[in-house]
């Protein structure tokens, strides 16, 4: 299979693991394939989460998932599954939330490293979060944006738009960091304090992407009708809402050469030639650095920050 640019197909360090056991884990059928073509096993997506863990809970905290899992590799049968199951292990939190049609379903979220590494015993390979914290549901914690560009376009157009978004949350008062995903786009993420409901968070966000689609249409988009996206960068607003996920910083990605969905700096991002630039070889020195995504500190989503976008629309 060709590998995806950028993307390394060096295996992580195996630093914190005896064998076949990753921080305590046994993990079975080590050597199977997850990413046939790349040499990349289960193993590897074990010492992974084992490695980036710690990472992921500082960005992350404990906030529900919904698990993509692989079992037989991504050339197998995929699915993603947000509710607990009979034989998820212990290191899952479970979390009893309340869904939109009253019934209670039993999520699950990471209360430590050790919960992904766990998951990826189960074939885990992709973890989606809410933007909330499991301990304060209906205060989101974090507004993101996805830029979803059609597949005409290239990387370059991606990046402005990333810009073009981070100048205006900014004109707002917002600050922002970026994460590649791993595929095709870019998230621009927007760490909040635990203030405004959900229909807050997503009206704000419903405003400005449509803000940007209106003044430049001919780029931008915020309608999720397919037909409406051709040539254009989907600003995908509808992340912000309850029980909406969105990838998490760190997880690898079920595609071609395991590429690491990862947050850079806006400088970074400017030399960056894909979305899909980082892979497991990479983790071990970016974990050695400040990370990007923890050098936004959370933000009020405040009166004057509404006004400001409001008057923009006005």
């Amino acid at each position: 299979m060709k590998q995806e640019e950028g993307v390394s197909q060096a295996r992580p360090e195996a630093e914190n693991d005896d064998g076949n056991v990753v921080e305590g884990i046994a993990i079975t059928h080590p050597d199977r394939e997850l990413f046939p073509g790349d040499g990349v096993r289960k193993i590897d997506i074990a010492r992974h989460y084992g490695l980036v863990g710690d990472r992921m809970i500082k960005v992350s905290a404990e906030r529900p998932v919904s698990l993509l899992r692989c079992p037989a590799g991504i050339d197998g049968e995929c699915f993603f599954q947000k509710h607990a199951g009979k034989s998820f292990p212990d290191e899952l939190t479970r979390i009893a939330i309340e869904e939109k049609d009253g019934e209670t379903g039993e999520y699950l979220y990471a209360p430590d490293a050790k919960a992904y590494i766990a998951a990826a015993q189960m074939g885990t390979i992709e973890f989606h979060g809410w933007a909330a914290r499991a301990d304060r549901l209906e205060r989101p914690d974090r507004m993101v944006f996805d830029l979803d560009p059609d597949e005409k376009l290239g990387f370059a157009e991606t990046k402005q738009a990333a810009f073009d978004l981070k100048s205006l949350l900014s004109d707002t008062g917002l600050e922002a960091y970026a994460m590649v995903t791993g595929g095709k786009g870019i998230h621009v993420v927007v760490p909040l304090r635990r203030t405004v409901s959900w229909e807050t968070l997503k009206s704000f966000a419903k405003t400005l992407a449509h803000l940007m689609a209106d003044r430049e249409p001919d780029r931008f988009t915020a309608a999720m009708a397919k037909d409406r996206r051709k040539g254009k960068i989907f600003i995908d607003w509808l992340r912000n809402e309850r029980g909406a996920t969105a990838i998490l910083p760190y997880s690898v990605r079920a595609r071609l050469g395991a590429p690491v969905a990862t947050p850079v700096t806006w400088d970074e991002l400017k030399s960056l030639n894909s979305a899909a630039a980082f892979g497991l070889g990479h983790m071990a020195d970016r974990l050695k650095h400040d990370d990007p995504a923890l050098a936004v500190k959370p933000q009020t989503l405040g009166k004057a920050v509404i006004d400001k976008l409001e008057k923009r629309v006005g």
